[in-house]
């Protein structure tokens, strides 16, 4: 882990943050997070609406030259308060704002999944490069203990060789008019929940699949028109093979790994909180902690002291090469 203790304690200023897109995520979890935060805080906002412009200025006393919507979003190039911009926009949308964001020179924290196509993420990845700015992928896990223990033991292999990994996550819908459900508007359980299992897939075997297969399904498709439920199958070099589900039907969030000499699993694997594991022998347990707040805090302890992010655009990148095949 990276420490996240931090500029702000040494002398250097926090760094100042605008939150692109103000919908549940934004309102509820990364806008209270980001008050824990030592190395950022809330500098900013874009929204394309007013009466939440208004509020968010009133509770979090932000100065009105900080508050933007969408077209007038570019002139944030001129403001020296704003450090990073945190997409957190439909999946439609990342690429064209972490561009622009790119372009008048701020580091970009794109909210997962990166972008709908692979060639989206390259194009993402080279405008940051270009203007010099750092790019992170909203991936919160990476940031989380039991996670990075799952990640711990992919290298280590106290168990042996990894022979099977079983994850899913889903949730069961009951609203159906926002972007999620809408096919034209890349949503779709597989480009939401389900690059939850497909990074677990990965990061637990620590390697890049070798063969892809689907199957997709739908249970309501009078209310949703993209993928409700997606199975998806990996195999990787090493020969171990993941069984892979998510969907919008139901509530499960699991993550098992079976191996040469034991087990172990987290449930749930992916929620904000009350992460919990067990093995088939030793412990497994790790102190609860604010996903969002670490990751924004790293980010900026990073971008600080040039260090590389832990999850760059390249990681992104890689989730979105596997559901293109």
């Amino acid at each position: 882990m990276l420490s996240c203790a931090n500029g702000a304690e040494n002398g250097s200023k926090k760094l100042g943050m605008a939150l692109m897109g103000l919908g549940y995520y934004s309102t509820d979890i990364l806008a209270p997070s980001i008050q824990m935060c030592k190395n950022t805080y809330l500098a900013g906002i874009v929204t394309g609406t007013p009466e939440k412009a208004k509020t968010w200025k009133e509770k979090y006393k932000l100065k009105d030259e900080n508050i933007y919507n969408y077209e007038n979003f570019d002139e944030i190039a001129a403001n020296k308060d704003i450090d990073i911009v945190y997409v957190v926009l439909p999946n439609g949308l990342h690429k064209e704002f972490t561009i622009r964001a790119a372009k008048a020179g701020k580091h970009v924290i794109c909210e997962k999944p990166m972008a709908p196509t692979a060639a989206d993420c390259r194009e993402m990845i080279d405008a940051c490069d270009a203007n010099k700015v750092q790019l992170s992928i909203g991936y919160r896990m990476h940031f989380e203990p039991y996670t990075q223990e799952i990640m711990r033991l992919a290298i280590d292999q106290d168990f042996g060789d990894i022979r099977q990994i079983s994850t899913g996550a889903g949730f069961n819908m009951n609203s159906f008019d926002s972007w999620k459900s809408k096919k034209a508007l890349f949503g779709g359980a597989m480009m939401d929940m389900g690059v939850y299992p497909l990074q677990a897939a990965r990061y637990a075997t620590g390697l890049e699949p070798v063969s892809v297969s689907a199957q997709t399904f739908k249970i309501r498709p009078d209310k949703i028109e993209a993928d409700e439920v997606t199975s998806f199958q990996l195999q990787f070099p090493n020969g171990s093979v993941a069984n892979c589900e998510t969907g919008f039907h139901a509530n499960f969030n699991y993550l098992k790994v079976y191996c040469e000499n034991g087990w172990y699993e987290l449930e749930p694997f992916s929620s904000y909180n009350g992460i919990k594991g067990s093995k088939s022998k030793g412990g497994f347990e790790f102190p609860e902690v604010n996903q969002q707040a670490r990751q924004m805090d790293e980010v900026a302890w990073c971008i600080m002291n040039d260090k590389p992010m832990r999850v760059p655009g390249e990681e992104g990148l890689k989730d979105i090469v596997v559901v293109e095949k």
